[in-house]
C-alpha cells in the first residue's frame, strides 16, 4: 500500500499564503511524494506552481516569492487514479467565463469515466486521465449556471466515491468532504486566518488550533480576509464510511482525525491485539514506523496482565532508501528490505520475539522480516498484525494490490503463517477496530477487509443501501 494524497487551503488577513501552504505540504508529505503544488490568488489573478517530486524539490525560494496573494490551496499527490506525470499533478486549475478555479483532491471517484464521457460530448476538452480534472470541469460548468453553494451541491450529487477537496474560486477558498466522510479534512484557526487540511498535524505546524473536523457532506467557505468561515450541510447520510486505515497506517500519529488522536487509537489497537491473541515471548518489537504505537500498547497490556515481556526497538530503519516497488527485480526488492531495516542482534539473539506490524499485503516484506529476525538469532518469531486481514482491493484512494496479489484474498491465516515463515500469526478483529475508534462498524469503510463497500462499485458487493448517480442523457444543469 502507498499513501493517499494531502490537501490544504488557507485564507489569511494580510500576508501571503504561499509559505504557510508550503509548510503545510511538508507536514502532509507522508501522504504523497510524487508531486506537489500550490495555487494562490491575489484578488486580481491566479498564480500557480506545480511540479513533480517532493515538496523540498518542487519549490525554490523564487517559486514561493512569485505566488502572491493571501489565499491559496495546496496538494501533495500519490497517484491512485490517473498517470504518474505532470498532467495529473495538482492542484488542478481551469479558467472559464466565470473566473478561475483550482482544485485539490484526496480520494478516488467510482464514476469519473461516466461524467468525463458526458462532459466531453458537451464540448469539454480534457488534458489528463485523472478524476480530479473531471470534478473541476463539472464544477466549472455548474458555476456558469448557479451560485457557489448550489454549484458545489450539484457536483456533489453527481460524483460518486471518496473525496476531500480544497477548492479555490477566484480568491475564495473552500473545503468539501464527501457525504460518507471517507477521507479526512479538518478546520484550523490561525492568528490571522483559517486553514483547511487533510490532517491536524498541518495546523500544528502553523502554530494553529484545531477547530473541528469538516463534517461528511459539508461545504466550508473561508472568508477571503481570513476573518472566519461559513458552513453549509449540503448532503446528509444515515451512516458514514470513515476509512479505518487512516488510523491504522496512513495518518501521522500526532494527527487528530474524526476526534481521535491517531497515536492513542494505535495504542488501543495494540492493547486489543494482546487481549485477543497475546502470546508469551521475551521481547516485543515494532516494525518501524507505523508498528511502534501498536507494539507499545501490546507490551503495556501484557505487562498489566502480569507478563514479563520487554518492549524494545530491535529493527533500525534506514530513512534514505527509496520505495521497494521501484526495484526492477524481485531479488532486488527483497534485498531492499535489508537495506531499509537492520536488526539489533543483542535485542534478538537467543530470545523469543513477537513482531508487531500494521498489515500484510503481498507477504513478501513479512517473509523477509521473519527471515531477518531468524538470521539475527531469534529462537521463535511470532507475528501480530494491528488490523484485520486484507482480502480485497481498495477503490477509495489507497493504491493497494489487486486481489490476485493480495496474500489474504485466497489464503487462510495458517497458510499465510506458513508462507511468511512465522511460528504463529494473528490479526486484529474488526470488532476491536470499531471498539478502538468508539464507533459502529456500519460507520466505517471496511471494504478491504470484508469485500463489501460503502459505494456502488461494478462487480463488488455493498454493505449498505446505496445508489450510484445516473449520468448522461441531456444537458447538465445546476439544481437549487
Amino acid at each position: 500500500m502507498h499513501e493517499k494524497c494531502g490537501v490544504v487551503g488557507i485564507a489569511l488577513d494580510d500576508r501571503d499564503a504561499a509559505r504557510p501552504l508550503y509548510y503545510s505540504l511538508y507536514a502532509l508529505q507522508h501522504r504523497g511524494q510524487e508531486s506537489a503544488g500550490i495555487i494562490t490568488h491575489d484578488g486580481f489573478q491566479q498564480h500557480d506552481h506545480v511540479e513533480m517530486g517532493l515538496v523540498g524539490d518542487a519549490f525554490a525560494p523564487d517559486d514561493l516569492a512569485s505566488l502572491n496573494g493571501a489565499n491559496g490551496i495546496g496538494h501533495v499527490r500519490y497517484p491512485t487514479a490517473g498517470s504518474v506525470d505532470s498532467s495529473c499533478a495538482q492542484p488542478f486549475s481551469v479558467s472559464f467565463k466565470s473566473g478561475s478555479l483550482g482544485l485539490s483532491h484526496n480520494g478516488n471517484l467510482v464514476n469519473a469515466g461516466e461524467i468525463r464521457e458526458e462532459l466531453a460530448e458537451l464540448g469539454h476538452a480534457f488534458t489528463s486521465d485523472g478524476d480530479t480534472e473531471v470534478i473541476a470541469h463539472d464544477l466549472a460548468r455548474n458555476l456558469l449556471e448557479a451560485d457557489l453553494v448550489r454549484a458545489v451541491k450539484r457536483t456533489m450529487s453527481r460524483i460518486h466515491g471518496s473525496y476531500s477537496l480544497t477548492i479555490m474560486h477566484d480568491e475564495t477558498v473552500m473545503g468539501v468532504r464527501d457525504p460518507e466522510g471517507n477521507r479526512p479534512l479538518c478546520i484550523g484557526e490561525l492568528k490571522d486566518g483559517y486553514v483547511l487540511a487533510s490532517e491536524s498535524a498541518a495546523i500544528d505546524t502553523l502554530d494553529g488550533e484545531l477547530v473541528r473536523d469538516v463534517r461528511p457532506g459539508e461545504l466550508v467557505v473561508l472568508h477571503d480576509d481570513g476573518s472566519g468561515y461559513d458552513t453549509y450541510q449540503l448532503i446528509e447520510q444515515e451512516n458514514t464510511a470513515h476509512c479505518f486505515f487512516e488510523h491504522v497506517y496512513f495518518a501521522r500519529p500526532d494527527s487528530t482525525i474524526d476526534e481521535k488522536l491517531v497515536y492513542d487509537v494505535r495504542r488501543e489497537l495494540g492493547r486489543s491485539l494482546w487481549e485477543e491473541s497475546g502470546i508469551e515471548s521475551d521481547v516485543v518489537l515494532p516494525v518501524p514506523d507505523s508498528g511502534r504505537a501498536f507494539a507499545s500498547g501490546y507490551a503495556e497490556a501484557a505487562q498489566d496482565a502480569g507478563r514479563d515481556i520487554e518492549f524494545a526497538e530491535g529493527l533500525m530503519k534506514n530513512r534514505y532508501v527509496g520505495r521497494t516497488f521501484i526495484m526492477p527485480t524481485q531479488d532486488e526488492r527483497e534485498r531492499a528490505v535489508r537495506l531499509k531495516l537492520n536488526p539489533i542482534k543483542s535485542t534478538i539473539e537467543g530470545r523469543t520475539v513477537t513482531i508487531i506490524d500494521d498489515s500484510i499485503v503481498r507477504g513478501t516484506t513479512s517473509n523477509q522480516l521473519v527471515e531477518l529476525l531468524r538470521d539475527a538469532g531469534a529462537e521463535a518469531v511470532h507475528v501480530r498484525i494491528g488490523a484485520p486481514k486484507i482480502l480485497a482491493p481498495c477503490y477509495m484512494g489507497i493504491d493497494m494490490a489487486t486481489r490476485e496479489e493480495l496474500i489474504g484474498a485466497e489464503k487462510g491465516v495458517d497458510e499465510i503463517r506458513e508462507e511468511i515463515g512465522a511460528d504463529s500469526l494473528s490479526y486484529l478483529s474488526i470488532d476491536a477496530v470499531a471498539g478502538a475508534l468508539e464507533t459502529s462498524e456500519s460507520d466505517l469503510c471496511l471494504g478491504c477487509v470484508t469485500g463489501e463497500y460503502p459505494y456502488e462499485i461494478e462487480g463488488e458487493e455493498t454493505d449498505r443501501d446505496v445508489q450510484r448517480p445516473v449520468i448522461g442523457g441531456g444537458e447538465v444543469s445546476a439544481d437549487d
